[in-house]
């Protein structure tokens, strides 16, 4: 199956829940032995955990910005204090027990995941990159 849920649809009821997500990449941050991802498709974001000298999650350590990933985990609540009232999935993220890349990204002309300057010709050039951003997205 491609896909059980969207990412943004996840909310503290699904905990305990194993879950198939696809999505790109938002953010990713590198902990020494744990990799979190902000995973991204049209419904919203959800934090995805995975430890990378796990087989079947390897990958996950190598994923970059605007790579699609498909990812299998559980649904768990997230440690007290690092909730996120910001997100609308922010109680909860997913430990990762699977993860494929379906299309790994070229370097990207500018950043998707922040709202800086950049040229207008740029920015005209790549649109459908542009509608990405969080932004142009909320317009």
């Amino acid at each position: 199956m491609y896909r059980t849920h969207s990412c943004g649809t996840l909310r503290k009821s699904h905990v305990g829940q194993t879950v198939t997500l696809a999505g790109w990449v938002h953010r990713q941050r590198d902990h020494g032995g744990v990799t979190f991802i902000d995973l991204r498709d049209r419904s919203g974001l959800v934090q995805i955990v995975g430890n990378p000298s796990q087989s079947d999650v390897a990958s996950i350590q190598d994923a970059r910005q605007e790579w699609v990933l498909q990812v299998t985990g559980v649904v768990r609540p997230r440690p007290a204090g690092a909730e996120n009232p910001n997100l609308a999935t922010g109680e909860i993220e997913i430990e990762v027990t699977q993860c494929t890349v379906l299309n790994p990204s070229k370097m990207l002309p500018f950043l998707v995941n922040k709202d800086e300057e950049i040229n207008e010709d740029v920015r005209l050039k790549y649109r459908y990159l542009d509608l990405r951003r969080e932004k142009c997205n909320r317009i």
